[in-house]
């Protein structure tokens, strides 16, 4: 379950990231043939939809207005979305446990990725450890699709 394991840790820094990573790979067909994902996971529009949302977020977190990330609503959000993406990567079979390894992930990783930006803020302002910030989290979600499918 590494694959669910490392997109919970994107949800951690960015909610909407995974599931866009995971919509995109459902339209290209390159899931595991045995994976947990709904068909409609896999439309053009869904794809485009939360890919919006990704890049809308990746863009309003450099802005001073962003709430923080370790608010209520937004650790119950990127926690549901994180455990629906882990499911969709996991095999069939383990869909369930990969969701709920993925919310919990995502809950841990979000505590940690704040702090560790937090910290960085305080020496190299928003925008910039935003953005590096967003390197990270877009080749972790791309490791996550292309990560050996593990039983």
């Amino acid at each position: 379950m590494i694959r669910s394991i490392l997109i919970g840790i994107v949800a951690g820094a960015r909610s909407m990231t995974p599931l866009a990573m995971v919509a995109n790979a459902a339209r290209k067909g390159e899931l595991p043939a045995d994976n947990g994902a709904p068909r409609f996971l896999s439309h053009p529009l869904v794809s485009l939809g939360t890919t919006a949302l990704a890049v809308y977020e990746l863009v309003g977190d450099k802005q001073k207005t962003a709430p923080d990330r370790i608010i209520w609503p937004a650790i119950v959000i990127r926690s549901l979305n994180a455990a629906f993406a882990g499911a969709a990567l996991a095999p069939r079979h383990q869909r369930f446990a990969a969701a709920a390894l993925t919310g919990a992930t995502a809950v841990i990783a979000s505590y940690a990725t704040f702090a560790l930006r937090m910290h960085a803020m305080d020496e190299h302002g928003q925008t910039s450890t935003g953005f590096v910030e967003d390197a990270i989290v877009l080749s972790a979600a791309t490791a996550a699709i292309r990560a050996p499918l593990s039983t």
